[in-house]
């Protein structure tokens, strides 16, 4: 399936300001079961892009505006390629008794660990064990973790923020797709299940059956032997197959975000975002 995607995200600032400074995570790589066919990103005032590779091999890029201005646009256009998603037998089956190569263990070290976003709960600790008791295969348990999520957790926007820790999220029961994610991280790395944060975009189709289109997307991605990440999303309660664009991946949100700044100058300000994630013929 190809697909192309429009994000733009316009800045409205009160009075003029100045030093602006900004990372993105909109260009993404090439992963497994995707390939980037295009990407532009172009930004207004125009200014020079500096593109490198961050730590999670994420396409980062950076850029300055020193001079006065009251308006900032940052759109991307991009293009992908997606496989349908093949989930070996094998990998469906493992335990986290096949985890001990060395070569897994150092891909897998740092998604198993607290971070800014996702830091370790008693509560969430005893969530993770009493759903995962039972379920023998890490395919298995993260699927009835999703699930759970899925269930028992109301999406509602604007009952969270960008800064929302788990804890929060967690006990309030509710948020959005960021907040869902983080939860799912959460809960598997306390059963230690390596997981990972991954945004992009979602792909909703004719039916409309699917939450979060509307913006990016987020999701988990389980590490399994054989076939390596593969996304989960209990926004959804799906795997992440050929409707889902992904763009970065990181330890939770802090790592990912797709437009994040500073500047000097008034708080006055307002920002639209618009996506639009259309099918592209084959």
């Amino acid at each position: 399936m190809k697909l192309s995607v429009l994000h733009r995200t316009t800045f409205h600032y009160g009075m003029p300001v100045t030093d602006s400074l900004n990372l993105l995570h909109l260009e993404p790589r090439t992963f497994p079961f995707q390939k980037t066919i295009s990407s532009l990103i172009r930004v207004l005032p125009a200014t020079r892009l500096r593109r490198f590779t961050d730590l999670f091999e994420n396409v980062t890029h950076h850029f300055e505006l020193p001079q006065a201005h009251t308006r900032l646009q940052i759109e991307s256009r991009l293009r992908v390629d997606n496989l349908p998603l093949v989930v070996p037998e094998a990998s469906r089956e493992a335990t986290l008794g096949d985890y001990g190569d060395p070569l897994v263990q150092e891909k897998t070290w740092q998604y198993l660990q607290e971070s800014r976003r996702v830091g370790s709960d008693a509560e969430v600790w005893k969530q993770a064990v009493d759903l995962t008791s039972g379920e023998g295969s890490v395919f298995r348990q993260a699927s009835r973790i999703m699930e759970w999520i899925h269930g028992e957790f109301q999406y509602e926007a604007g009952a969270t923020d960008a800064s929302t820790q788990l804890q929060e999220s967690f006990a309030l029961r509710r948020g959005v797709c960021q907040d869902f994610t983080h939860v799912m991280l959460g809960l598997c790395r306390a059963v230690r299940i390596p997981a990972r944060y991954a945004s992009g975009y979602l792909y909703n189709g004719p039916r409309d059956q699917l939450v979060g289109a509307q913006a990016s997307h987020a999701w988990a991605e389980i590490y399994l032997p054989q076939v390596g990440w593969i996304g989960f999303d209990p926004t959804n309660n799906t795997l992440a197959d050929e409707r889902y664009v992904k763009v970065a991946v990181g330890r939770d949100y802090e790592d990912v975000a797709p437009v994040r700044g500073t500047y000097h100058g008034t708080a006055h300000c307002r920002m639209e975002i618009d996506v639009l994630v259309e099918k592209l013929p084959d």
